[in-house]
């Protein structure tokens, strides 16, 4: 699986673990590995997966369009229209000033990037 992450180049990958869950007959099936093989197999995948994507995510100094989804004076959160809401990472937006206390959730922003890790990007307005 590794091998054919790397290859495919993905860039928005996650996993977890398996686990019993209540009333399932798959409780029941022969053969499941240890708690701590499926945590280390699980880690392994995502640490690459993280690597892939911030290789891909190498936006910083471009201008992207945000959807704003949260508004504070801590600073905003919103996501690009390649994220999905609750799943892939998020950009997070500076503390909002004069200049950017007129957008509320739900409004489109044109961001410039300034900082990006695995998953999520930082920007300001």
């Amino acid at each position: 699986m590794l091998n054919f992450l790397k290859e495919a180049d993905l860039d928005r990958v996650g996993c977890f673990a398996c686990s019993l869950v209540e009333g399932a007959s798959a409780n029941e099936l022969d053969g499941a590995l240890p708690d701590e093989v499926r945590e280390e197999r699980r880690a392994r995948f995502m640490e690459l997966a993280k690597e892939l994507s911030a290789n891909r995510m190498k936006k910083v100094g471009k201008t992207l369009k945000v959807l704003v989804d949260e508004v504070s004076t801590d600073g905003s959160v919103g996501r690009t229209a390649a994220d999905a809401p609750e799943i892939d990472g998020v950009v997070y937006i500076a503390p909002a000033t004069k200049a950017s206390k007129r957008y509320k959730a739900g409004d489109f922003v044109s961001v410039k990037i300034t900082g990006a890790d695995g998953h999520d990007l930082w920007d300001e307005v």
